[in-house]
């Protein structure tokens, strides 16, 4: 089979490393670094940042070099509509009415607006209050007290 040979990464290139290179700095806090040269050791020592040398493995992800594996489009389930029931209709009814055709259903409103025209009509005779122009009603702040006419 094949030989093995234990490899380290460099902490500032991420190169591999090995034996019988680099150099090995233990930090204060303990952790051991390997370094591949002393290019990378004295780079690290004056405190560089790996993504900001373009020759480290951390430069080149950061900047998108070198993905040749093109990542698949994850395909997404599309979410289902689900018709439910609403306060004034029941499921039956909302699904009477998405069958209807349109020309029904306008007619319907047609309908039901000349009824309320009519209703309006029959009102204005009758009432002895003064209509407000436009139909509006005087509106009052909520936290003003009304005062009964």
């Amino acid at each position: 089979g094949k030989m093995v040979i234990a490899t380290e990464l460099c902490a500032l290139s991420e190169y591999r490393i090995y034996p019988g290179n680099g150099r090995l700095f233990i930090r204060r806090d303990g952790k051991p670094l390997f370094f591949g040269s002393s290019k990378a050791f004295s780079l690290t020592m004056q405190r560089k940042k790996p993504a900001k040398l373009v020759w480290t493995q951390a430069w080149r992800r950061l900047n998108k070099k070198g993905a040749t594996d093109v990542t698949v489009k994850k395909n997404r389930r599309r979410t289902n509509k689900v018709a439910r029931a609403v306060v004034g209709l029941s499921l039956d009814d909302i699904r009477k009415r998405a069958t209807q055709k349109s020309e029904v259903r306008s007619a319907q409103r047609d309908a039901a607006l000349k009824e309320v025209k009519a209703r309006k009509v029959s009102n204005k005779g009758k009432s002895g209050k003064k209509a407000v122009a436009g139909g509006q009603v005087n509106k009052v702040p909520k936290n003003v007290k009304r005062v009964k006419r």
